[in-house]
């Protein structure tokens, strides 16, 4: 039958769990999501309402629907969504192992042997079970599986920024080949007129009314337009380039349906309040994660200068043949051990100190990350502004280019200006519409920008922060709750 020692063990098994539950592990640090910022209750500019996650789908604000086929295909099919999605698979298998560790362990074994010697022959077969389990005193297995749930967390959360900037890589290299389109467009447009210009000059010319100087000042005008149409087309396949490597498909072949305007979103956007950003960005829930995962191996580490207890155990089972295995003999054996660190020349206390500092860079990383958002939004919001107010300008310049030209055409087709005036207003009306096409492609980029800066592009999962402890209890909103604080000596 099997041996049962338990009333041996128990004194000194209990002898060691007082004296571990004497050791201790420092707390655990603390973490605060807004990395001690004094956040703003506003932005500088702009109304601070709304809903963060309504611009989970911006794009679709832009009224597009080649753009919000692009978006969608680039994230299921974009090289850097992949690997990001199974990165974090990856994080959340690495959880169920620590979570594994927490656990005992269970082996079975089974042999069969056979003896020949002068006597005879006889046969054994053995089988057994053999168990183990390290006791989690001082929480350290506890906290690794903590810190694994805060990589997955990260991993998550890191999804989530790279759908953000693909999304809005797209968004920018659409802009960018519909820009490039319009001013294809008014370059061609104006070298028609340009050409019916120098038509009109040439026939001045022949009629003795105009010189072969103003012949030859037409001419280099329309060949300096001809010039930016092979640079615009360069322009116009590189986007489309750009646009297949993000959608995950080949450049050769790829093609985006032409004519449409450049996409214009609607000025109404409602603001989320600072606070509401940095919780919506997922690069600043990545740098929290980060921060509170290098916080648990801390108190790993801290765990690892202090006794461990092993608890192991075997039941086994012999016969001299294969079915009388269960009427045979059993052996059993328990067995408790504790391993204790004496000297490793300060090695484990190094390494503590090692983790406080991954800790503290992690901390001051998710702080300049918060920083950076804050600085994200503002920039977006300012550039917003000024493009819609040089936008509104410019508009009015073109009109007046517009105008200047045509008339100047129109004077001159009847003699009362010299031909350079024409040249002057047929320049600043190519300047000028080329410079509304720019402007409304910047301003489509600012709000592309302004989207991206305020987290949108993906939708928050809860983080594990969020979620109810193994007692139903909710940690605080600001900081992970510290583990029980003892003197670390």
């Amino acid at each position: 039958m099997l041996a049962r020692p338990a009333h041996a063990l128990a004194p000194a098994a209990l002898a060691v769990v007082v004296l571990v539950a004497g050791c201790a592990t420092g707390p655990v640090p603390a973490v605060d999501r807004s990395a001690g910022i004094a956040v703003a209750p506003a932005w500088s500019v702009g109304a601070a309402s709304g809903e963060p996650g309504s611009l989970s789908t911006w794009w679709q604000r832009f009224g597009d629907p080649a753009l919000t086929t692009l978006v969608d295909q680039a994230l299921s099919a974009n090289a850097s969504v992949a690997a990001a999605t199974a990165s974090l698979r990856q994080s959340r298998a690495l959880v169920d192992v620590q979570q594994a560790r927490l656990g005992p362990s269970l082996g079975a074994s089974a042999s069969a042997q056979r003896n020949r010697t002068a006597a005879g022959t006889t046969n054994t077969f053995r089988a057994g079970f053999d168990a183990s389990w390290e006791a989690d005193l001082l929480g350290g297995q506890a906290a690794s599986r903590d810190a694994a749930v805060q990589d997955a967390a990260a991993s998550a959360a890191t999804l989530g920024d790279v759908q953000v900037s693909v999304a809005a890589e797209v968004a920018q290299a659409y802009i960018a080949l519909r820009g490039s389109e319009q001013r294809l467009a008014i370059a061609q447009a104006n070298l028609a007129a340009q050409q019916e210009t120098l038509q009109i000059t040439q026939w001045r010319v022949q009629a003795g009314l105009a010189t072969s100087l103003q012949s030859e000042q037409a001419r280099a005008a329309v060949e300096q337009t001809r010039a930016q149409v092979p640079l615009l087309q360069t322009a116009i396949a590189q986007s489309r380039h750009q646009l297949a490597l993000l959608t995950g498909r080949p450049a050769v072949g790829f093609t985006v349906p032409a004519g449409a305007a450049v996409p214009e979103a609607p000025g109404d956007l409602a603001l989320a309040f600072p606070a509401d950003t940095i919780r919506q960005r997922p690069d600043v829930r990545a740098a929290e994660a980060r921060a509170r995962a290098a916080a648990q191996r801390v108190r790993v580490a801290d765990a690892q200068r202090w006794p461990s207890v092993d608890v192991g155990g075997s039941l086994g089972l012999a016969a001299l043949t294969l079915s009388g295995l269960g009427s045979g003999p059993t052996l059993g054996s328990l067995l408790a051990s504790v391993s204790l660190p004496v000297f490793d020349g300060g090695a484990r206390g190094a390494q503590v100190d090692a983790q406080q500092a991954a800790f503290d860079q992690a901390r001051e990383a998710h702080r300049a990350t918060v920083l950076t958002a804050l600085k994200d939004v503002e920039d977006a919001l300012v550039a917003l502004q000024g493009g819609r107010e040089r936008l509104a300008r410019l508009r009015d310049a073109a009109d007046a280019a517009g105008n200047a030209s045509l008339l100047a055409r129109q004077r001159y087709a009847s003699g009362l200006i010299d031909f350079q005036t024409v040249l002057d207003t047929q320049r600043t009306q190519l300047a000028a519409q080329e410079a509304v096409a720019a402007g409304l492609a910047d301003l489509a980029t600012a709000h592309v920008r302004l989207y991206k800066a305020l987290g949108g592009g993906w939708t928050p999962q809860p983080s594990p922060q969020d979620q109810p402890a193994a007692d139903g209890t909710l940690p605080g909103p600001a900081v992970l709750d510290p583990a029980p604080s003892r003197p670390r000596s």
